[in-house]
């Protein structure tokens, strides 16, 4: 029974500390669209993804009505496209078809324009990664990703030279927009099949035709528990944010249920993850300064993070049988406006990020960059965080924005939920020759889990 006081209390986080579920997003499988004629597949993807998801927000529109919840996206995650378009030679037609879907049927954004080429690359991996920069200059709605290791596989370096230039082409492609089509493009390692989030969502291989799951986003409602916990023990936050967690979880548990009951289609996960905004009081930045530290960025960051990551990981896991996604804290600098007055401050750096993202959900994220950023440099920053996950055996990645035009001491705006953020220095010592090598990394000892 949901008693008078939980009632209240989640009108508090709704009304005061900027509780929303960030995205409904419906994983739509495209295997049975495969078509060796482009024309036909491209056909088929749009009227299969159209016909399911035609109600997707309209049911999320009513729910938000209904429950007065507030739901900030709605989203569709498709197959990875690399795994259904081997049999056309302009993977480009299929991304402006998949743009026309996400238009016809409403929503924010269309994710899954995607390849997984952890161990290697198929000439469909390599033909869906070319087209990557055009894709993203020529559609308004589509999110690309790439997986390019995992524990078990090594990282295929290979792969990580080529997203280096793809990279920064797609900036170049989108340079009017300050490289805007960087935005929508991240490069993972051990990328997971049911993340309601993007740029990075898309409906692996391992899923069933559809499914209904939930992102839930509540950074304002943890910083204001930990205000009245000020000067307590860390054996106190953590418990404060575990309690704060599951009540957060709840309410994206009861969303993502009835979004599943009402549209028919199975029930995936809540991704229970602290997703920042540029709005005042939406920061998870704000979140680690309550515990203590004057500035994020400084002595203590990483292991703040890492406590508030495992707290709401904790918390999430007991209100909900189906919690996955990536499910933790993020932090993209041009996101969140406590990160950004912290790199201004020059107290947060490119390295400090790298640290932080040791034991945080994902990796560095929406960071702009000098616009003159060689594309080997670009690849050795994707190769350092993708080891990070392999080593760890989690997931990492990298969004970054080589900002056309751009150096360091500018600041560059996006709007929306992007924000805006300050062009970060990176090292100026190359990395030329390491990226050349090309080849694998082996997985590190510990895959060996049979």
């Amino acid at each position: 029974m949901v008693t008078t006081s939980e009632i209240l209390s989640t009108l508090k986080m709704i009304d005061r500390e900027k509780l929303d579920v960030r995205t409904i997003t419906m994983g739509i499988s495209l295997f049975g669209c495969v078509s060796d004629d482009e024309n036909r597949l491209c056909e088929k993807v749009y009227d299969h993804i159209t016909r399911t998801a035609k109600d997707l927000v309209r049911v999320g529109e009513d729910i938000e009505r209904e429950f007065g919840v507030p739901i900030v996206n709605k989203r569709i995650s498709i197959t990875p496209a690399a795994l259904i378009s081997g049999g056309i030679k302009n993977p480009v037609k299929l991304a402006r078809a998949l743009d026309r879907a996400a238009k016809e049927t409403g929503v924010n954004f269309i994710g899954g324009y995607s390849a997984l080429v952890q161990k290697g690359m198929t000439a469909a991996d390599r033909r869906l990664m070319g087209s990557i920069p055009e894709a993203l200059a020529e559609t308004n709605f589509l999110c690309s990703s790439v997986n390019v290791g995992s524990t078990r596989a090594g990282i295929d370096m290979d792969a990580v030279r080529l997203m280096g230039g793809i990279i920064k082409e797609a900036a170049l492609r989108t340079a009017r927009q300050d490289g805007l089509g960087c935005a929508k493009l991240v490069v993972f390692c051990n990328a997971v099949e049911d993340n309601p989030f993007m740029a990075g969502a898309f409906h692996g291989p391992g899923e069933g035709d559809c499914a209904v799951s939930v992102g839930v986003s509540g950074p304002g409602v943890v910083k204001s528990a930990l205000e009245n916990v000020r000067g307590e023990s860390f054996d106190e936050v953590a418990e404060t944010i575990k309690r704060t967690a599951f009540r957060i979880t709840r309410i994206g548990q009861l969303v993502a249920r009835e979004a599943s009951k009402r549209l028919d289609v199975p029930f995936g996960i809540v991704d229970l993850s602290l997703a920042p905004t540029p709005s005042v009081g939406d920061s998870v930045a704000a979140i680690l300064e309550e515990m203590g530290l004057e500035c994020c960025g400084t002595h203590g960051t990483t292991a703040a993070l890492a406590l508030l990551n495992d707290a709401v990981k904790k918390g999430g896991v007991m209100a909900s049988s189906h919690v996955g996604g990536l499910s933790g804290a993020f932090i993209p600098v041009s996101e969140d406006v406590g990160m950004i007055e912290a790199a201004e401050r020059g107290a947060l750096t490119l390295d400090k990020l790298e640290a932080m993202t040791c034991v945080c959900s994902v990796g560095l994220d929406m960071i702009a960059v000098p616009g003159d950023t060689s594309a080997e440099t670009l690849s050795a920053i994707i190769a350092d965080e993708a080891a990070i996950g392999m080593v760890n055996n989690k997931t990492t990645a990298v969004r970054i924005i080589p900002v056309p035009g751009k150096k360091v001491g500018d600041t560059v705006e996006f709007g929306g939920l992007l924000g805006h953020a300050p062009i970060m220095p990176v090292h100026p010592f190359g990395s030329e020759l390491f990226i050349k090598r090309g080849g694998r990394i082996p997985a590190p000892l510990h895959s060996l889990k049979n």
